[in-house]
């Protein structure tokens, strides 16, 4: 039996329109009954009943739990407060690590700002070391139940991280995907890089022995026992650590993949995207190490 799920159809941002349609309404009916949006999931189940309510991402959260996001940033100062903005907003009990790789420009005043925020953990590489070793800073300081990645550049959106929590709290699965590859919604990238990108999936399903459409995504959520186990072994300081723990925990006959589809809002070189052709070599290379 196979340990990976494929997406599903729906596009994500669809999803999440019609999810926050849905929770407005629910806020209108709990203030109504002068109840609290803590009960906004039972409503709506009661309303749509479960399986509409499960296909929208829209499901109770245990009252203990706390996802850990870790972002990773190097030379982010235009983005990384909308950023934490964005993943403030989203309906669900989070704590942010954030790691600043030595960033050059205003990053680290703008995170400065930041450091008495309860629900934000600062640290501060003193040399430019790569997110691979940002990340592995970050997953040593995570303290939530799941644990998620999220880049500081705005190409990806916190409301889809609902939907890829879902299927592990739901005991469907132990690391989840996003996809910006899959369903009906996704940005037209260069077609170099989509073809690239395609490729090292392609390369990485045969080297795994599972079926992703996008192994390269930002978007890579795990059950916090796993980071644990996984971090003190993780050797790559740059882009090749995305191969590298995907080749490791797919080794694993234990651990169940999912993927679901995301939102992507691509951005070009000029604004800042910085993996490059090296690191797509370095991710092959990765597949035939780990």
């Amino acid at each position: 039996m196979s340990n990976f799920s494929q997406p599903r159809d729906s596009g994500a941002s669809e999803a999440n329109l019609i999810r926050e349609a849905f929770c407005q309404l629910s806020d209108q009916l709990l203030t109504a009954k002068s109840e609290t949006t803590e009960d906004r999931a039972a409503l709506l189940e009661q309303l749509l009943g479960p399986n509409v309510c499960r296909r929208l991402g829209i499901y109770s959260i245990p009252a203990d739990f706390l996802l850990s996001v870790v972002i990773p940033v190097y030379n982010e100062e235009k983005t990384i407060a909308r950023v934490i903005e964005r993943v403030r907003q989203i309906d669900l009990p989070c704590e942010m690590v954030i790691v600043d790789d030595c960033s050059q420009d205003g990053t680290r005043a703008a995170l400065e700002a930041f450091r008495d925020a309860p629900d934000i953990r600062l640290v501060f590489h003193e040399k430019n070391q790569g997110k691979g070793a940002a990340l592995k800073s970050g997953f040593a300081a995570v303290s939530g139940d799941v644990v998620v990645i999220q880049d500081a550049d705005m190409e990806y959106d916190p409301r889809d991280l609902r939907q890829l929590l879902q299927p592990i709290l739901e005991n469907e699965a132990d690391v989840v995907y996003g996809s910006r590859f899959s369903g009906s919604d996704h940005a037209v990238s260069p077609l170099w890089h989509r073809s690239g990108n395609q490729l090292i999936t392609a390369m990485a399903n045969l080297a795994t022995g599972l079926k992703f459409t996008d192994v390269e995504t930002c978007y890579k959520m795990f059950r916090r026992e796993l980071i644990d186990q996984m971090t003190p072994t993780l050797r790559e300081k740059r882009f090749g650590i995305e191969i590298e723990m995907t080749c490791k925990l797919a080794r694993r006959k234990d651990v169940r993949f999912h993927e679901r589809p995301i939102s992507y809002n691509r951005r070009s070189y000029a604004e800042g995207k910085k993996i490059g052709w090296r690191d797509a070599v370095r991710a092959f290379w990765c597949m035939l190490r780990y």
